[in-house]
């Protein structure tokens, strides 16, 4: 185990970024994103994925000084086109759209095409939060050409993990952040079991059979990641292949050569909704409070210490790891400092 000071490691992040090729902006921005994501403890999007952009960009599929640019503009809505860079950028400048717009129409809506992978949907739920905004956040139609993800009662790869974001703001308390792979796992986390050379929770896979499984050898042997919560994950899943890919007309947008592969059918589409719509923001901040504090006060069940609520873990384990550094496996670190040493930097 490894652990790093989170202000070094984002300069660190920065640096092997600026190396390979982003400009000052993009750099910075996916730096503060991927160990924003590490501090929270979802290691699946953070600097584990330093790596792959690398790669990425070598290849072509990452313009890393690429700018997201508006393609349809409406009063309530907007399409954007990612720009073939950083999926972090887009969603950022799409999240921020959709907020200026909500602030004079209440509500508003922004799609988002022809964009990579935008890592972690619960960031873009908290800069809204933090604009006293709902959020509702939709990206369908990851790895269409290459599903890693099978239906409810089937065994063939047709979906993929499509994940969902929402964000609630709050008065004295965390924001909620709703931010969930409607699969039960993700590959990484597939790929982390079997490097390591462990077993899967069960649920997170079926083998080629389609019968549950938790040895990650199946998953690689013809079998597929599982949707969570059965036919009801199965159906958030459907529904997020329509309001991301279909709803944004993702697949109108494709150009080969740009973008990478898995991502060229993704589609996000981003609601943001003024929290004091219906009235007063006090009013409504305090009633979430009243709600909050009601729930992390009830009585905690067997083998849990407290009620807690989605977003709370994460912004406590954040306020930890600044000021005690983020543990990494040493597997983990290893692939960071590979992928550093790949374009100069030593970190």
């Amino acid at each position: 185990m490894i652990v790093k000071d989170a202000n070094e490691l984002r300069e660190s992040v920065k640096r092997v970024l600026l190396a390979a090729g982003a400009d000052e902006e993009n750099a910075h921005l996916v730096a503060v994103h991927l160990v924003k994501a590490d501090l929270s403890g979802v290691q699946t999007h953070g600097i584990l994925q330093v790596a792959k952009y690398v790669e990425w960009i070598e290849k072509g599929y990452i313009d890393p000084a690429g700018r997201p640019h508006i393609i349809d503009d409406h009063p309530t809505w907007a399409k954007v086109d990612g720009g073939a860079t950083f999926g972090h950028v887009a969603a950022d400048y799409a999240t921020r759209l959709a907020i200026e717009k909500a602030k004079e129409q209440t509500i508003a809506m922004v799609g988002i095409v022809h964009v990579n992978h935008i890592g972690r949907l619960g960031h873009f739920s908290e800069i809204a939060a933090a604009e006293g905004m709902i959020s509702l956040i939709w990206d369908g139609g990851i790895n269409h050409i290459s599903p890693r993800a099978a239906p409810f009662g089937g065994c063939e790869r047709i979906l993929d993990v499509d994940p969902i974001a929402i964000g609630i703001p709050a008065g004295d308390r965390d924001p909620v952040i709703v931010d969930f792979a409607t699969t039960s796992g993700s590959a990484v986390k597939v790929d982390n079991a079997q490097r390591r050379g462990r077993m899967l929770p069960p649920g997170t896979i079926v083998d080629k059979l389609g019968r549950p499984s938790i040895d990650p050898r199946d998953y690689f042997e013809g079998g597929a990641l599982a949707p969570f919560g059965g036919h009801k994950g199965y159906a958030l899943m459907l529904a997020t292949q329509f309001l991301g890919r279909v709803l944004t007309g993702a697949d109108n947008h494709i150009r080969n050569g740009e973008v990478l592969p898995e991502m060229r059918h993704q589609g996000v589409t981003i609601i943001v909704i003024r929290a004091d719509a219906f009235g007063p923001m006090d009013e409504f901040c305090g009633r979430v409070d009243e709600t909050l504090n009601r729930l992390t006060t009830s009585r905690p069940g067997e083998g849990f210490g407290s009620v807690r609520y989605a977003g709370q873990i994460e912004s406590t384990r954040r306020a930890e790891g600044e000021d005690s550094g983020i543990p990494y496996l040493d597997d983990v670190w290893q692939m960071f400092a590979d992928a550093a040493k790949s374009v100069g930097v030593a970190v």
